[in-house]
């Protein structure tokens, strides 16, 4: 039905950061279900970092806050998202 060119199977960018942001967000979810085992902490430490830009221009002021916590898991969800965009 499908064929390997097929325009319904093409690959696309927008798909690749679909399936990293789902990689990430499941690694994230396990390693936060998986937090109380102290024998995989691991796994489940995470690198935290903040970036907070910010402007005023005395008619508009915007303020962003960005917060980043990367643990293993995460890493290897990101890692399966990609090896499963390659199988498409």
């Amino acid at each position: 039905m499908f064929e390997k060119g097929s325009e319904l199977l093409k690959k696309s960018k927008w798909l690749l950061l679909l399936l990293i942001l789902l990689g990430l967000l499941a690694g994230s979810l396990i390693g936060y279900w998986l937090d109380a085992v102290p024998g995989l902490s691991f796994l489940t430490n995470a690198i935290e970092t903040d970036w907070k830009p910010s402007f005023d221009l005395h008619v508009i002021a915007i303020d962003l806050s960005i917060h980043i916590n990367i643990s293993l898991l995460s890493i290897v969800g990101m890692l399966i998202a990609i090896w499963w965009y390659r199988k498409l």
